[in-house]
């Protein structure tokens, strides 16, 4: 596996999968490391002269205005860590913290937080031994950065704290950095500042949803059209010149890749003849291109500002080209809460459509034909009646998940951090929607593909035969009634795998 390259060229969002998810290992380019160098002899030059400097010779926060001598301010790095690692709950996944770790690694190999060399090499060396800092759920605020899950992660490097090793083992940091041959770092001026005051936790779960999102919405296109398939509705929406009238790129994608799904359906053809009397379809059918489409712009905004924020060096203070230390406020995460909480909102909506559209199979009334619930035998069997309480349950929580964040600021430090971004709790929440939009889609999946089996003789679209024909390799078809939590489950597992056949089959729709 080639190693991710930290250096001048920014991150991209394929890197910090590649090393979150994937495992890569990390490599300081030449280049980084001359710039780190570079930066340290400011901060060395500044740590000797009379004139205070904040990270450098003072305290932290609303104790900046304390002077530190020379022979304490080691101990002021370490115990800046040790009191800054003050996070409680849950631990966090090891992907969110192998992202975090990353991105802090990042900004510290960038030339602009005046860390020594082989702090940088200490960190990366972590990383790739697979060493992971316990980071629990609670201690962020957003602002100055991702406080207490950033120093977790510092309190590692210098051997204190707990960690996972390579195995998933919970060991304690230093003999876990003992078996990887890694030196505990004594950490020097400015260097526990530098390594705990970043948005690199947020980021992270920012840059992770991202890649979840535009999965998410390939599959929900494609349940969407299995949905309008088993319903007998009408295909012709979809059409390139309509939604060329409304020029939204997310609009015209979803609306591409449905037309194309249901291409060559017999399904389909069977009600395409005269004596068809339906005018037009439910919104819910209807309107899966507008839905998922505004999803889809909502989330290539995000990669805008995820984007931007990979390109950035986020520390305070900083250490700029001429060798000034200066003061900012670049560690607020507003600019990635708001993204945060904005996506939250297109994820319950996806799911919502979907909820409808599944209640839809499940109706007699309003399902053309089919069995009430998809039963096999209604009144003895109730099929997928419950499972449709699943989704229901799933998405008034994905509701409530989007109500934002960042817009609940709680003063801390003493009124100096008088103004918060909450963006670690917003992006919290966003891993939980992600989460409900998947398991909702699986019974969309479900659903869909039972009834499609149902419409035999009559063959589904090629697209939309082989999702089904991949489904049935982990779930029965049509039958008596059957615990139907392990197939929701199977379902989930196999959206979340990434097969081809859950986003659509690429090859058999075409470049798109």
């Amino acid at each position: 596996m080639q190693p991710v390259q930290l250096g001048p060229k920014p991150l991209t969002r394929d890197d910090v999968h590649a090393v979150a998810r994937g495992g890569a290992p990390v490599e300081i380019t030449e280049a980084a490391r001359e710039a780190v160098t570079t930066a340290r002899s400011h901060i060395e030059r500044l740590a000797t002269a009379e004139q205070p400097t904040y990270g450098v010779s003072t305290g932290f926060g609303a104790l900046a205005v304390r002077h530190i001598p020379p022979d304490r301010r080691a101990a002021l790095q370490q115990s800046l860590v040790r009191s800054h690692a003050a996070g409680a709950g849950p631990e966090v996944e090891r992907e969110v913290v192998r992202a975090l770790v990353l991105l802090r690694l990042k900004t510290l190999t960038s030339g602009h937080t005046g860390i020594r060399l082989e702090t940088a090499e200490a960190m990366a060396a972590m990383l790739n031994a697979g060493i992971t800092p316990v980071v629990h759920e609670f201690g962020s605020l957003g602002c100055s950065g991702d406080l207490a899950p950033l120093s977790a992660a510092a309190l590692a490097l210098t051997g204190e704290g707990d960690v996972r090793d390579a195995r998933g083992d919970l060991v304690p940091a230093a003999q876990a950095l003992a078996a990887a041959g890694i030196q505990p770092v004594r950490l020097a001026e400015k260097e526990g500042l530098a390594l705990i005051n970043g948005t690199d936790g947020m980021l992270g779960m920012l840059v992770l949803a991202l890649r979840d999102l535009n999965h998410l919405l390939d599959v929900a296109d494609l349940t969407a059209a299995m949905s309008v398939e088993a319903l007998l509705g009408t295909d012709r929406v979809f059409a390139a010149d309509l939604h060329a009238l409304r020029p939204h790129p997310g609009q015209g994608r979803s609306a591409r890749r449905m037309a194309a799904i249901l291409r060559d359906s017999e399904i389909m053809e069977s009600h395409r003849g005269p004596d068809c009397t339906r005018v037009q379809d439910a919104y819910s059918l209807r309107c899966s291109p507008q839905v998922h489409g505004a999803a889809r712009d909502t989330v290539a905004y995000a990669e805008t500002v995820a984007d931007r924020e990979l390109a950035s060096s986020i520390d305070n203070p900083v250490v700029l080209a001429d060798g000034r230390v200066e003061s900012n406020g670049n560690f607020h995460g507003a600019p990635i809460a708001y993204v945060l909480d904005f996506l939250a909102i297109p994820t319950a909506d996806v799911a919502s459509i979907a909820e409808r559209r599944t209640d839809r199979m499940l109706d007699v009334n309003r399902s053309h034909g089919l069995p009430p619930f998809l039963a096999h035998d209604p009144g003895v069997d109730s099929g997928h009646m419950i499972a449709q309480y699943t989704q229901a349950a799933i998405v008034s929580e994905l509701k409530r998940l989007a109500v934002p964040a960042s817009v609940d600021s709680i003063p801390s430090s003493a009124m100096q951090e008088d103004h918060v971004s909450m963006g670690w709790s917003a992006a919290r929440k966003l891993r939980q929607s992600v989460d409900g939009l998947r398991r909702v889609l699986a019974i969309e999946l479900l659903t869909a593909a039972r009834a499609l089996d149902l419409r035999r003789p009559l063959k589904p679209s090629p697209v939309t035969a082989a999702a089904v024909a991949k489904l049935r390799e982990h779930v029965e078809g049509p039958g008596p009634d059957r615990h139907l939590a392990p197939e929701i489950a199977a379902a989930e597992d196999l959206i979340r795998s990434g097969c081809p056949e859950m986003s659509g089959r690429p090859e058999l729709l075409g470049a798109l």
